[in-house]
């Protein structure tokens, strides 16, 4: 049984193949699997597919861009019909008995080739708000799985959407305080706040922080997950800016690998985090008190979109960025800690969101269809 996946642009539509595949393989450990792979050129998709056994091939991928840009021009003209005809080509060798896309701009050639080829496509979306890759995509689908309610979603036909959550690795849900504060170094001393950026890190908010370091530790415990491309800029920053007493509060790291990110969820009193569909899903997995700060630019706002359908019943506090002004976000987490039955409510609340059978509905309904 051949399984085509697909999808890219972000470690969001990476993350979800990984789940199901792995659910696939500890549900059907003797089924007959062959894994695959086509998105857009990216070393840390490769890496991770690659950790996995999963082949990954990678083609042209055109974004197109929801403001004027000359490379809408070049994408549309030359990198999109480029990467189909590579798309087609590798799902023509591959003849996969069925594709599963992430959506992201990556997944656009593949969905595409195999509809012509008459592949079976399942989908999957994360958002409230589905952006173009997966409209195009939901034209072509034969079902549509989604993260939020059916009745939240926009522009799916409600008659091909199953609502089943997003899927989220199983062991991200294994991590230690104990472990972390091994990993991390943690003193123990104050709550602890873990600070995601997403996976490449959030340079505006990274500096926020920074403008009042020391007044943020003087009350907690920071773990900052900073992005690969900031974090020497924020490591030296906070040298300058902290005094030894300080220091040993902060912990800046540049990127949180499963494991350890497993061991910081379980260590954290409150999280801070944009508010991307897969962050969302394992913050209510773990049952977190949650601050969201949405990305204003994402597509179709789906952040924001996200953001509050997840908060409208009290699980997080969202904060948009234009009021994200360090001692206003400071006065809030205080305000928060200084209420920890408010806190608790939110940890609660948060966890009655959480699905975290959807990788392995998805697994089992993927096997079913083929008959395996």
């Amino acid at each position: 049984m051949k399984i085509l996946f697909t999808g890219g642009g972000t470690a969001g539509h990476i993350f979800p193949i990984i789940a199901v595949v792995r659910e696939m393989r500890r549900i059907y450990p003797y089924g007959n699997f062959e894994f695959f792979y086509i998105g857009p050129n990216d070393k840390f998709a490769k890496d991770l597919l690659s950790q996995e056994k999963i082949e990954a091939r990678t083609i042209l991928s055109g974004k197109i861009r929801r403001y004027f840009s000359f490379q809408n021009i070049t994408d549309i003209l030359f990198k999109l019909p480029i990467g189909i005809i590579q798309a087609f080509y590798h799902v023509f060798v591959i003849s996969p008995d069925l594709i599963f896309s992430k959506g992201g701009y990556g997944s656009v050639p593949a969905v595409i080739s195999g509809w012509v080829l008459w592949v079976p496509i399942f989908l999957h979306e994360s958002d409230a708000s589905p952006g173009l890759a997966n409209k195009i995509a939901g034209k072509l689908a034969i079902e549509i799985f989604t993260a939020f309610p059916v009745e939240r979603i926009e522009h799916f036909p409600a008659k091909k959407m199953i609502s089943i959550g997003n899927p989220i690795r199983k062991e991200i849900l294994e991590g230690s305080k104990e472990e972390a504060k091994k990993t991390f170094k943690l003193t123990g001393e104050k709550p602890v706040l873990l600070i995601l950026g997403g996976s490449q890190g959030a340079q505006r908010i990274n500096n926020k922080l920074l403008a009042i370091l020391p007044k943020f530790l003087s009350d907690f415990e920071i773990i900052h997950q900073t992005g690969q491309a900031n974090f020497n800029q924020v490591k030296s920053e906070s040298e300058v800016i902290l005094t030894k007493d300080l220091n040993k509060y902060y912990h800046p790291v540049p990127f949180l690998n499963e494991k350890e990110l497993s061991h910081a969820y379980q260590a954290a009193d409150l999280i801070i985090s944009r508010a991307g569909a897969g962050t969302i899903s394992e913050i209510a997995a773990i049952g977190k008190p949650s601050i969201l700060i949405p990305l204003p630019e994402s597509a179709q706002n789906h952040q924001v979109k996200n953001a509050y359908v997840f908060a409208e019943n009290g699980a997080a506090l969202i904060i948009e960025e234009t009021n994200f002004k360090p001692h206003f976000i400071l006065g809030k987490i205080k305000y928060l800690f200084s209420q920890p039955e408010k806190l608790k409510e939110m940890a609660e609340t948060a966890k009655s969101f959480s699905r975290p059978a959807a990788a392995r509905i998805i697994a089992e309904y993927i096997v079913e269809y083929l008959g395996q």
